[in-house]
């Protein structure tokens, strides 16, 4: 695709683990020579490296701490210190409240906290949190999961994409989605008890209505149903363009 596009590619969609060929949710946003890393759950880091190097990435992003979503930081932090990769500087990594601890507390192994600041440059994400990563302009906003989650809307070049993370249908998601060229939205579509902390397929396809949007992915799909069956429910609620996150699919963001 043209380097001027947005561009969104899957490194994988699954949940709440990986199947033989696909990882868990992560995704590389890229334009020009930018290129972020958009959560990192299982098996996305293989993935990743069909299209770039640790040591090549502008940041990482990271939605919530499931481990579906960012398990792979773990493997991630042992690359960008131990192995073949060259850090010029840490690797910017933008995250919910807690995710340094979280890290250090998993990956030290003795008396001493591990360096978990030599690999990453850790940065909390907030409701309304805007930071500028290469040609991007990333905007988060804090979304509905029971635990700190947020959205992300990604800009350039006039182009919007919008990240649903993980959460229930909230006017917060589509207030941030409104106008994007693409929405990336969750449609779990596994029973839940208690209180929705999902967006099932139709709530996917209300919200790319409510908001407007040019185009409508779906991600994160339950293995209780088919990817096909997901974009039929959606597709009752939102009547433009609908497509499943299949891994290694890449959209251009208009």
């Amino acid at each position: 695709m043209d380097a001027d596009h947005l561009v969104l590619t899957v490194l994988g969609s699954a949940t709440p683990y990986p199947t033989p060929d696909n990882a868990c949710s992560g995704y590389l946003v890229t334009r020009g020579r930018t290129r972020l890393w958009l959560d990192a759950g299982t098996g996305t880091l293989a993935q990743l490296q069909r299209h770039t190097r640790l040591d090549e990435l502008d940041a990482i992003w990271i939605s919530h701490l499931h481990a579906d979503h960012c398990a792979d930081l773990l493997t991630a932090y042992y690359g960008a210190l131990y192995a073949d990769v060259r850090l010029a500087a840490p690797i910017p990594l933008f995250g919910p409240p807690g995710l340094a601890d979280r890290l250090a507390g998993f990956l030290t192994n003795g008396p001493r906290r591990s360096p978990v600041e030599s690999a990453f440059e850790i940065h909390e994400l907030h409701d309304g949190h805007r930071t500028r990563i290469g040609e991007l302009t990333v905007r988060a906003a804090a979304v509905e999961h029971g635990m700190p989650a947020f959205a992300a809307r990604i800009e350039a070049g006039g182009a919007a994409l919008t990240y649903s993370g993980d959460t229930a249908a909230c006017p917060a998601l589509a207030e941030l989605a409104a106008g994007s060229g693409l929405l990336l939205c969750e449609a779990d579509g596994a029973p839940e008890a208690g209180p929705a902390v999902h967006c099932t397929p139709e709530d996917a396809g209300a919200i790319a209505a409510e908001a407007g949007v040019g185009a409508l992915v779906l991600t994160h799909v339950s293995r209780f149903l088919t990817p096909q069956d997901a974009v039929a429910r959606a597709r009752a609620r939102y009547r433009g363009p609908i497509a499943y996150a299949a891994p290694g699919r890449s959209f251009a963001v208009e």
